[in-house]
């Protein structure tokens, strides 16, 4: 049996994940830094409630996994892969980001007993990957819930076009019923929190890219739609940190 936390950092609406198999062999996927915009500064205490989580369960985390280079938070990844003696792991793509492993499309990342495949998913950017553990894919930005559709693809070397192939050739082919656990909720209409649904209710639902959507207006949709949005708070922060550690 597969065991999934999830874990929500409110403001940047980001979603962590600890994954762990009942052999206490685990893995943290997309973690985060509680940053201060008016210091430069971050604290840690949304990390450190995810290291309490880890020890509190008595969990061996092997990885810190990262599905992207994140454009709108600071990763807790360095932070984390010292106070749980883990490796971090991200895309081959970012060769030279500081990361311990560099994993490739249809790797498959051994945790202990836990194993992780990882799917090259560009789009969003040309380096996303999402992670396949059992009947379970942890997807990032690549796709959210159904009522918030999709990521953006206007970041350099983004493309709607890669992003419409990623989500339609390699997302939907997987079985309906696998259970798809997304990276960031944005509550629309000031809902209640999601994170958890279905290839099938994205194939019926998602308000971007349904399973009869085309790619030209899917393509279309996307492009207008970015040309409209503003950078992330974020950017520059988050980019030069996650790249390099070091802000």
């Amino acid at each position: 049996m597969i065991n999934v936390q999830h874990f929500f950092h409110e403001s940047t609406s980001t979603l962590s994940y600890v994954v762990w198999a009942e052999s206490g062999d685990a893995v943290v996927i997309d973690s985060a830094l509680d940053y201060n915009a008016d210091a430069n500064s971050y604290t840690t205490e949304y990390a450190d409630s995810i290291v309490e989580f880890c020890k509190e369960y008595q969990l061996r985390v092997h990885l810190i996994l990262e599905t992207h280079i994140h454009a709108d938070h600071l990763t807790a990844g360095f932070y984390l892969k010292e106070k749980l003696n883990a490796s971090t792991a991200i895309g081959e793509c970012m060769e030279n980001a500081p990361y311990d492993i560099k994993y490739a499309d249809g790797d498959v990342l051994q945790a202990g007993e836990l194993a992780i495949t990882a799917v090259h998913t560009p789009g969003h950017t040309p380096c996303d990957f999402v992670f396949k553990v059992d009947n379970m894919v942890f997807t990032g930005d690549t796709i959210f819930m159904p009522d918030f559709g999709t990521g953006r693809c206007d970041f350099p070397n983004g493309s709607a076009d890669a992003l419409y192939t990623s989500i339609t050739e390699k997302l939907y082919s997987l079985p309906d019923d696998t259970v798809i656990y997304v990276g960031h909720d944005y509550q629309p209409n000031s809902r209640e929190l999601q994170f958890k649904t279905t290839v099938q209710e994205q194939k019926n639902h998602n308000i971007h890219v349904r399973h009869d959507t085309s790619r030209e207006d899917f393509v279309k949709f996307r492009t207008q739609r970015d040309a409209t949005l503003q950078e992330p708070k974020l950017l520059h922060q988050s980019i030069q940190f996650n790249s390099t550690s070091n802000i």
